[in-house]
Formats: C-alpha cells, structure tokens, sequence
C-alpha cells in the first residue's frame, strides 16, 4: 500500500544526501510543499519553503501541516570540534527535530543513521548513532525508518579527506559495507517514504542500494 505525501519536512538540505532529496522532493507532481530549514540559503523554487538561520531558534516556530518527515542531518567530530558538539549535532539535533515534525503532524519520520549504529558500542560515532535511533524509537512515531547507509560517495561542497580516501576501496567491499552513491540513496529514500508500513523499519546498505537503482 502506497501513500502521497503533499507536504514535506526535511532537514539536512545542504548536505551531499540531502541535496539530492531536495531535488528529488521538488520535481515529484505529487508534493505541493517542502519546508527545508537551513543555515544557508536554499535555490529558491515555487514549492520550497526554506527557513535561514540557528535551527534552535526557528524550529519552534516551523509551522504548517506535513505529512511526512526526513532527517539528513550529520557532521563529523573533525568538522564539529568536539565530541560534545558532534552529539549536539547527530542527537540532539536530530531529535529535536524529529519531536517537533510529530508535533506539525508527520506520521513518517525517515532518518539517515550509519552503519554499526549501536547504543552499546565502544566506537563514540556508532554509540551515538545508536543512542540517536534508541531516543527516536520512544517517541511514539506511527512509522519510524531507519536508514544505515555505509560510506556515503558524491561530491561535496566541503569535501572531507577521509571520505576520498576510502571511496575507491568501499566500491570494492560487498554487501552491506559497500559503499553508497549519495543520488543512489536520496532514491532509495524516497522510495521508502512512499512505503505504508507501521512499526520500525531498519533498514541497511545494501538494501538501500537496492532501492536506489
């Protein structure tokens, strides 16, 4: 069973997935709105609403019915500075906004994680990915997707030295640690959010890859 979503909630629109959502979201003849915050501006577009600012400051006042939500949001430690800025970030962040798109109506939260994701991890980013799914989970949402992509390929308007030294050997690995093209999984998540189906759905790379073709 299908739904169509005429109003959209996306955070992470400046981001290497989020871009390509963007696109995505705004050239579907079934979607009317899409409301993408931001801290930079957006190309404007007759069906684009885009917020600019502190995402602390304008998310409480983020107005207007949406149907469903995606989450694109994510840093790294290098790029945040810190361990505790990069939790503000890739929990407190995500999580503030997805409470706030249950509370302008979202039935459907869709929400890059990473692969390992684990609550009991040793390895800080997997923990705090998996602390960020366990903190959506309680929230009560009538369908929660979780998706874990692996290493993200595409480029980037702030290119990071790790990413492009992996990327030739993630495209070697299989299964699910392969790595990902960044068009390839805004697909496959758009797919996913026109999937009807209650509950948690956790779902991986290589089903994202999939997806996406």
């Amino acid at each position: 069973m299908y739904l169509t979503p005429q109003h959209i909630l996306l955070a992470g629109a400046t981001g290497l997935t989020g871009e390509h959502l963007l696109d995505r979201l705004l050239n579907e003849p079934t979607i009317t709105r899409v409301l993408a915050p931001s801290r930079r501006p957006l190309a404007k577009h007759p069906h684009l609403e885009n917020p600019v600012g502190d995402p602390s400051v304008f998310l409480p006042e983020l107005s207007g019915q949406v149907d469903i939500a995606f989450c694109c949001l994510g840093t790294t430690i290098k790029q945040a500075g810190s361990q505790e800025a990069f939790r503000a970030v890739d929990h407190d962040m995500v999580v503030a906004f997805a409470k706030r798109a249950r509370e302008m109506g979202a039935r459907h939260l869709i929400v890059l994680s990473a692969i390992g994701a684990d609550p009991k991890s040793s390895v800080f980013y997997n923990r705090v990915k998996g602390e960020m799914e366990q903190s959506l989970r309680v929230q009560g949402w009538p369908q929660l997707t979780i998706a874990r992509p692996s290493l993200l390929i595409g480029e980037r308007t702030e290119p990071r030295l790790a990413e492009q030294l992996a990327a030739p050997l993630s495209r070697l690995i299989p299964g699910k640690y392969h790595g990902i093209e960044a068009c390839q999984l805004a697909r496959a998540l758009w797919r996913l959010a026109l999937e009807e189906q209650d509950g948690v759905r956790v779902v991986e790379s290589d089903e994202l890859r999939r997806l996406g073709k």
